[in-house]
């Protein structure tokens, strides 16, 4: 199997922040980034006075991507109003998808939130504490139009070459389906792959499908074969044991499908409202 994994770290400015992007090689955790206080309020404890910091792993629209020079998209509207509550700003920071199972960067106090499109697993739940559940998804098949394959079925039985990202569920439910899958560093580079040939197939979150298809460039080359609709929910994540960020993470979760600030975030970065992601049940890890 073909991996590619980036060992970036990047502080991006997130939507609330400054405009511009700051690009650094990295942050540490005891630079509280100027005078003040690290306990935000509630209590909660931050590992940089005056912003709340979120690892992230870019691109993945339209959780999180770069647009007009700042990270935007679904997962930093949402953590904007988690800052919001606190009374700080978000600041993003882009890093490896692979640390987002083990918790690295919420161990090692460089991040206090992971928000990445991440679905919610057992085996993510013994390295982190999974907020509730804010989003439904569905992994998706997206095939060339000239390609003649129909379904994952099918693209097996034809022995199709078939990408997905790496350390993703998607991945794993191609392994899970007896594929080999090559595996692709982002969201971007799953595409590409499919762009230039070296696949022939990709499965990936439909809500990023979803997304490529609205350029009509991608929509005249590309067709959904199958969606797959695998039972998985979006979480963020704290450091096990930060029950006072991850209850604050809850309340602006509850307080935006309370007031119809979700609804409409939902619109803006995804599509019709699906009613369904604002009715999930919450995660068990959520403690």
């Amino acid at each position: 199997m073909k991996t590619i994994l980036g060992r970036r770290t990047r502080i991006l400015a997130a939507t609330t922040a400054t405009a511009g992007l700051v690009l650094v090689a990295g942050c540490s955790s005891d630079d509280d980034g100027g005078s003040g206080t690290k306990t935000a309020a509630g209590g909660v404890e931050l590992v940089k006075a005056g912003q709340l910091t979120t690892c992230t792993h870019l691109p993945y629209p339209p959780f999180q991507s770069e647009i007009d020079g700042k990270v935007q998209g679904f997962d930093v509207s949402l953590i904007d109003l988690v800052a919001d509550d606190l009374g700080v700003k978000q600041e993003i920071l882009d890093t490896p998808f692979e640390n987002f199972k083990t918790g690295a960067f919420l161990n090692s106090g460089e991040c206090d939130v992971a928000a990445a499109g991440m679905t919610i697993t057992e085996e993510r739940k013994k390295n982190v504490d999974f907020s509730d559940p804010y989003f439904d998804a569905t992994q998706a098949l997206l095939v060339d139009k000239d390609s003649g394959i129909t379904s994952l079925a099918d693209a097996k039985a034809k022995k199709v070459e078939l990408g997905a990202q790496a350390q993703t569920t998607g991945e794993d439910y191609a392994k899970s389906q007896g594929f080999d899958p090559v595996s692709f560093e982002s969201s971007d580079a799953v595409l590409n792959g499919l762009r230039s040939g070296q696949v022939k197939a990709v499965i990936i979150d439909y809500p990023v499908v979803q997304g490529w298809l609205k350029d009509k460039a991608n929509s005249d080359a590309f067709k959904v074969a199958e969606q797959l609709n695998t039972g998985e929910q979006y979480g963020f994540t704290v450091k096990k044991g930060n029950t006072k960020l991850l209850a604050a993470i809850n309340k602006a979760l509850a307080d935006a499908k309370a007031d119809g600030t979700y609804k409409k975030l939902y619109e803006k970065w995804i599509g019709p409202y699906d009613a369904s992601a604002a009715s999930a049940s919450p995660s068990a890890s959520a403690s």
